[in-house]
């Protein structure tokens, strides 16, 4: 039987043309609506996605035949996945294909943070030669605690080799520790961490995680990266504690503000006070969703799930 896949993101070109090549038939759908789409997704054994919409129980109600959902991108949010399953539909993500290009994004941040770059380029094109305002700090001698330790915080703790600086990490699974990370208890973690990096999957357990609670049980003041998702962290907690100091600086490549398609930001109109104080902030970076975004992830995630739709 011919196996018809319904892409209705655009993606790298080889991955159309290597599933063409295979054997499959592509069909896509940039523009539709979800309702529009839901109405012929029963023609279709597989589709392809980035976030444009989600899908949940009554667009897989109407996907009768679908062997298949690969999602161009690390996590699945968007799926009601536990629906899919109990209809035997397989799941497919690529959290390999983009885990260098976070690691990378995520060390420079922080290298960003700790020497003040963002901060001293903007003064000395506005004509500011400020030396001692801008004197950075060093990671060296540091501690830095991963929350998340899967593809991109096995990544980023790789990355981290180069310096002479202690790993730890912390993972709902177990054993999941290496030669470049240690793993530890939360509880150790928070007594122990000066920078801490966010590579976690954006569910009911991690929604809202960084609140004013978890950020005090830190023992000292710290460094906060995230380039996971944005709902991981309550932001007006997050401005709160930099005001108090207890946060020294913050790099965020996602926000809690974003849609869920990740292609725009704000949810409504209104700018929010946190993220105001965000924008104003000298000790504040921010991305736009871009951490696994390089040319070389854009081509790794679509080879990742070719790889896997002609395994399945």
């Amino acid at each position: 039987m011919d196996i018809k896949i319904l892409h209705i993101d655009s993606n790298h070109p080889l991955l159309w043309e290597q599933l063409q090549q295979s054997g499959f038939i592509n069909h896509e759908d940039f523009t539709s609506s979800k309702e529009e789409i839901e109405a012929k997704i029963q023609d279709y054994q597989g589709i392809v996605i980035r976030s444009r919409f989600k899908i949940d129980k009554q667009f897989l109600d109407k996907a009768t035949n679908l062997q298949f959902i690969a999602r161009v991108g690390a996590g699945l949010e968007s799926i009601d996945c536990e629906y899919a399953l109990s209809k035997n539909i397989q799941l497919i993500a690529a959290p390999e294909g983009n885990r260098n290009a976070v690691a990378e994004h995520t060390l420079g941040m922080i290298l960003s943070l700790f020497n003040n770059l963002n901060q001293a380029d903007n003064e000395i094109k506005s004509g500011h030669w400020n030396r001692e305002k801008n004197r950075g700090h060093e990671l060296d001698g540091k501690t830095v605690g991963i929350i998340g330790y899967g593809n991109m915080g096995k990544s980023f703790a790789q990355k981290l080799r180069g310096f002479e600086v202690a790993v730890l990490c912390y993972d709902i699974q177990e054993n999941v520790g290496d030669a470049n990370a240690i793993q530890v208890t939360l509880e150790e973690l928070q007594q122990k961490t000066d920078v801490l990096s966010l590579h976690i999957p954006w569910t009911p357990e991690t929604d809202k995680m960084v609140d004013a609670n978890f950020i005090h049980a830190f023992a000292k003041s710290f460094w906060i990266i995230n380039t996971s998702r944005g709902k991981n962290i309550v932001t007006a907690d997050l401005v709160e504690a930099m005001r108090s100091g207890k946060i020294l600086g913050a790099g965020l490549d996602v926000l809690e503000y974003e849609k869920l398609s990740f292609e725009t930001l704000f949810q409504d109109t209104n700018t929010p006070e946190a993220f105001q104080y965000l924008l104003n902030a000298n000790n504040v970076i921010l991305t736009p969703h871009i951490a696994g975004w390089t040319f070389e992830s854009h081509e790794r995630l679509a080879q990742v799930i070719v790889d896997k739709i002609k395994a399945k």
